[in-house]
């Protein structure tokens, strides 16, 4: 037996990760120092609300408002398995308690009010919690003269809660218009995927609507939409390029200026 025949050492898991669009192998710190964008091919990789949060905030600004809301199960909603079994492996998943994080924070020197929707929590689905939250940072907001960021990425809305979640979508646009009287800039990013009910209340009534690259963005699923209207649909008809041809949105800013953007426009 050779002694000095090198070890093969493992390589530890985690440390590289395959690009969900080019399908190349990106090391973890690289794609992390990019803001989770493909250095290959400049692919938005979908990221949590804290993560978000992080990269908008100044350093050590963020106060969390409203975390302490918790969802119940008012309809004792059962499918494959039950609600409450759903969001408590849900909370232990995630760290958090529905799939939301508001509070103040300055950008770049400036102070507002952001809300992100987390989609690890439920596919960042809009139940009774998360409009409640969104609602009162919209309150907030109003009450203190602040912008408003709210940045979206959601299934729409939540289904386990049925009615109640729909309930969300006037709440929280009431409370919008409300701002709107006031004065209130609204500020609306819509990330990959904004769909559903979140897209039919909040998320398309800001002031200026910033998309990320390559979002997709729309109410229903295109083979919904081509089965109801019997037309055959554009390529790309609900990624936020197209958009933005159509009037829609205002500007896709790529997520390393996104920041400075949002920092311009307050």
């Amino acid at each position: 037996m050779n002694e000095n025949r090198p070890q093969r050492r493992s390589i530890p898991e985690g440390l590289w990760l395959r690009c969900a669009s080019c399908t190349k192998m990106i090391y973890k710190r690289h794609l992390e120092a990019s803001l989770h964008v493909c250095p290959e091919c400049q692919f938005h990789h979908r990221i949590s609300a804290s993560e978000r949060v992080k990269q908008l905030a100044d350093p050590g600004t963020f106060q969390e408002m409203f975390a302490g809301l918790t969802p119940c199960d008012p309809l004792g909603f059962k499918d494959l398995k039950s609600y409450k079994d759903r969001l408590l492996a849900e909370q232990i998943k995630t760290g958090s308690l529905d799939a939301v994080k508001a509070g103040r924070l300055f950008i770049k020197g400036r102070e507002a009010m952001v809300a992100c929707l987390d989609l690890t929590f439920m596919m960042g689905s809009m139940g009774s919690v998360v409009g409640e939250t969104v609602t009162r940072a919209v309150e907030e907001a109003t009450a203190s003269n602040l912008p408003l960021i709210v940045v979206s990425c959601s299934g729409g809305a939540r289904m386990q809660e049925s009615g109640l979640s729909l309930m969300q979508m006037a709440k929280t646009s009431a409370a919008l218009a409300r701002f709107d009287d006031a004065g209130g800039l609204f500020i609306s990013v819509l990330t990959d995927p904004t769909t559903g009910g979140v897209t039919a209340s909040f998320a398309m009534l800001g002031d200026i609507i910033l998309a990320e690259p390559g979002a997709l963005v729309g109410f229903a699923g295109p083979r919904v939409i081509q089965q109801t209207i019997r037309q055959e649909l554009p390529e790309g008809f609900q990624r936020a390029e197209f958009l933005k041809k159509s009037g829609i949105v205002d500007r896709v800013v790529p997520r390393g200026q996104l920041r400075s953007e949002i920092a311009r426009l307050i």
